[in-house]
């Protein structure tokens, strides 16, 4: 009798903390890890809302950029932390992507998070090389077609949306690439305006930059219809590609365990963020579309369905690590 009382006593001190944790939450800053380095898509969206994200919590949200093994590394970090709503995690949706990639990950990509929201949605754009003697998407076909093997695309990671954009493309378009994994958008963008890759599928974020200032050569986003960002930018529909339809979305996640309190609290003053006009003016200016009330269940139902749909299309496509 006395033992179960104590474990009663130490059931109902748990939880008692847990509640008072979670009414003072927050009382000090929020760590939100970035897992890829600074200057890439994930990083610049999640810098343009962190700010705003600050006044809405009341506390400082700090960004931290953990990159490596493909985001990996960041989002296993958020895995362990402790359920306190302190660390989060925004990834893009690689983070369903690989499991079905990775035969032993440290961690479950549904399991092991909570799921709290979805940020945006983001269109990639098909970028060149100035150099290549491409106008389009048909010229890209052809000139892939007549140089078979030779031309090569960058990814910002292996088993990324990027890279599945990339094989998608040559399972459609009939033609043969190299693909060349790297640790994030800016490295591999840097090296297509370099000459060293020839192409690249990449979010519109990091992208956008570069196409504006003629530095690269935007042919087509990979969207359905055209970008409001971007108007002037063909569709891969448009270009001949009917049924290529890829975008990217990132979304925010916690430590497995978070309390439902705390959940609330990160859910709504991410949406008070969301419906902050110029944060949705700078997000639309980047190529992304910001997505409304979509709750933690309907996020997490949403994840495992995309789980399921990427693990599809790359069986199709023959993808590996």
């Amino acid at each position: 009798m006395l033992r179960r009382i104590f474990t009663l006593v130490v059931v109902f001190a748990a939880t008692f903390s847990t509640l008072v944790a979670a009414q003072d939450y927050p009382n000090r800053p929020v760590r939100v890890v970035v897992p890829y380095p600074p200057g890439g898509p994930t990083d610049v969206i999640v810098r343009v809302v962190a700010n705003r994200l600050t006044e809405a919590l009341g506390q400082q949200v700090v960004v931290e950029n953990r990159a490596g093994a493909s985001g990996m590394i960041g989002a296993d970090l958020v895995a362990k932390a402790p359920p306190d709503g302190y660390t989060l995690l925004v990834n893009p949706s690689i983070h369903v992507i690989l499991p079905s990639l990775v035969p032993k990950m440290a961690y479950d990509a549904i399991k092991d998070f909570t799921h709290i929201t979805l940020l945006v949605s983001v269109p990639l754009f098909l970028v060149v090389n100035n150099s290549l003697p491409v106008r389009n998407v048909r010229d890209l076909i052809a000139y892939a077609k007549a140089n078979p093997g030779k031309l090569n695309f960058a990814s910002a990671s292996s088993g990324s949306s990027s890279q599945l954009a990339g094989e998608q493309f040559k399972l459609l378009a009939g033609v043969d690439m190299q693909h060349i994994p790297y640790k994030g958008s800016t490295p591999a963008l840097t090296d297509v305006m370099g000459g060293q890759v020839h192409m690249m599928f990449d979010s519109t974020p990091s992208a956008m930059p570069f196409v504006k200032s003629g530095k690269l050569r935007a042919l087509a986003v990979t969207t359905a219809k055209r970008t409001g960002a971007a108007p002037d930018i063909p569709s891969m529909a448009e270009s001949g590609l009917a049924g290529f339809d890829h975008s990217n979305w990132y979304g925010v996640w916690g430590p497995p365990g978070l309390p439902p309190e705390i959940v609330g609290k990160l859910s709504a003053a991410i949406a008070t963020t969301m419906q902050k006009k110029d944060v949705r003016d700078r997000l639309v200016d980047l190529g992304a579309d910001p997505v409304d009330g979509v709750t933690p269940a309907q996020f997490e139902a949403y994840a495992r369905s995309e789980l399921e749909r990427f693990a599809k299309i790359e069986k199709q496509a023959g993808v590996k690590m």
